[in-house]
């Protein structure tokens, strides 16, 4: 066994999770202020930002690193996304489609790149390292709370602490552990919780999805109580608003929609105000943390590593050529003609005029201190889906027609409601729709796609498919030609499929205990 320590007064806390984690040096210090968790906070438990160099196709050097690139793949796996393959790149070069077309393809082992060599997926390990700080950081605020009760500080960063918590088991829930079947969440397959400070001579295994869950709200629930009202200035530190925001996130796939919109009662009221694109002005980005609708967010913002522009370096001999993503052909038509989140969410490339993702930083703005992450950010828009989904799943269809309209209104030149579908079930289905047109690239539409496929109401049809197009190379004519397609079948065919394997290392350190369902083979399907 490997553990990471923190000295505490009178007791080592470890901040590994078991014999599953590998071990992580850090410096061993006392902890015995408020202040002494603060800095423990900032260094341990937030996601870390991080620069990258976006001046030739090789993107992805990083991308194992637990410092460097975080999850770029949780882009590439739904039907937002395609190839975006110009010009012919070397195959030993670390670029995105060469790195993350196991994921994007749903193959049987993801974290291979295209010569069939592995590589370490950091994800996991990464967001349990926090956990186990964050259960090192609880217990030790629990004793400093003791003395000092009245500590608002202490308050907000305890608040702080269980919002985190459950964030990062939500997201290692939705991407490595089965979705959330209301029906079957009791017997069905999870991840490994821990959430105490203990070492634990024990191997781990996957908890149920209702145990998962259950923490997950507990937690929530936790943060609420010590945040009370407060929202801090920073958009980089974690208040109430963030709170409420996952709150009615997980009650959405918890299917507890009349929660979804209690939790949400009064946001209105903490200022945070969505953004009318009718006054955007063009090729400048999207939203930022100083944004009206941001609420939180922290890590990097991996799109331009993902989504390559076509000419980088022109001089250095990257010019008209990419080996990378784009907006997916599928995702670009599902906007309506007097839409106004085109040309303020996404740009053209320079040369072959592809759809790049561009909400918040692309490789116009590389490395921009006002940058939000693609991944861990909350902002207001995500408010109003949330509660026109619960109103609609409640059968409060005017209320939801309003929500929707409250949005649109800030996203479409001309917004009737009279467009609106008028039954019930054609209305869930076009909040879908309209999510996907909102939230796209910003890790909401895979972990979507999941939830709605085991919906009680209105699941996914078991003929639900996407399909990846697949490529040849002619070097004579330097051009690809699509060849056909990968094809995901719906979560009731191909389960294993849609959550991502547990890494390689985990599974060793748990000598069998932990395992993965085993995904099928992935074949070309023809055009």
């Amino acid at each position: 066994m490997k553990y990471i320590y923190l000295l505490l007064p009178l007791v080592y806390l470890t901040t590994s999770c078991g014999k599953f984690l590998e071990e992580y040096a850090t410096d061993q210090k006392y902890v015995e202020t408020t202040a002494d968790l603060k800095s423990l906070m900032i260094g341990e438990a937030y996601i870390n930002n991080v620069t990258f160099s976006i001046y030739n196709q090789a993107t992805m050097g990083t991308l194992t690193s637990e410092t460097g690139i975080t999850a770029p793949w949780l882009h590439v796996m739904d039907d937002d996304s395609e190839p975006f393959l110009v010009n012919n790149v070397a195959t030993d070069q670390s670029t995105p489609f060469y790195m993350l077309s196991g994921f994007h393809n749903w193959s049987q082992e993801p974290a291979r790149n295209i010569l069939n060599m592995e590589w370490t997926d950091v994800f996991w390990r990464k967001l349990y390292k926090r956990i186990g700080a964050l259960n090192a950081i609880l217990f030790q605020a629990a004793n400093i709370a003791e003395k000092t009760p009245e500590d608002n500080d202490l308050k907000h960063l305890r608040g702080e602490a269980y919002f985190l918590r459950a964030y990062y088991y939500f997201l290692l829930q939705n991407t490595y552990g089965s979705p959330y079947h209301k029906s079957t969440a009791a017997s069905d397959d999870g991840i490994p919780l821990k959430i105490s400070e203990k070492v634990e001579d024990r191997y781990f295994k996957r908890d149920k999805n209702e145990t998962i869950y259950r923490q997950i709200v507990a937690d929530l629930d936790q943060a609420a109580n010590y945040f009370g009202n407060y929202n801090p200035v920073s958009k980089l530190q974690v208040g109430i608003a963030a709170v409420k925001i996952l709150q009615s996130r997980v009650y959405l796939y918890t299917e507890e929609y009349a929660k979804a919109l209690a939790v949400l009662d009064g946001f209105e009221l903490m200022g945070y105000i969505v953004s009318d694109l009718n006054q955007y002005v063009q090729n400048t980005n999207f939203s930022a943390r100083s944004s009206s609708e941001t609420v939180f967010t922290m890590g990097p913002n991996v799109i331009p590593t993902v989504f390559m522009n076509d000419s980088v370096a022109a001089y250095g001999g990257n010019d008209r050529r990419a080996s990378a993503f784009k907006s997916s052909d599928n995702l670009m038509e599902s906007f309506e003609s007097d839409d106004l989140r085109p040309t303020a969410f996404f740009m053209r490339s320079a040369k072959n005029k592809a759809w790049l993702p561009a909400k918040y930083r692309t490789w116009r703005t590389n490395n921009d201190p006002e940058q939000v992450s693609c991944l861990f950010s909350f902002r207001a828009a995500e408010v109003l889906l949330n509660r026109a989904e619960a109103m609609a799943m409640l059968g409060l269809d005017a209320q939801a027609r309003n929500e929707l309209q409250s949005l649109r209104q800030k996203r479409l030149k001309i917004a009737a409601a009279g467009t609106l579908p008028q039954s019930n079930a054609a209305l869930v289905e076009y909040i879908r729709k309209e999510r996907r047109r909102e939230l796209c690239f910003e890790g909401h539409r895979w972990f979507d796609l999941r939830r709605y496929a085991v919906n009680t109401r209105y699941p996914l049809a078991e003929s639900f498919t996407i399909k990846h197009p697949t490529y040849n190379y002619d070097a004579q004519s330097d051009t690809h030609t699509r060849v056909g397609y990968f094809v995901l079948q719906s979560v009731e065919k191909d389960p294993a499929c849609w959550q991502v394997p547990i890494p390689n290392y985990a599974i060793e350190f748990n000598r069998g205990d932990l395992t993965n369902p085993v995904r099928s083979a992935r074949t070309v399907q023809p055009l």
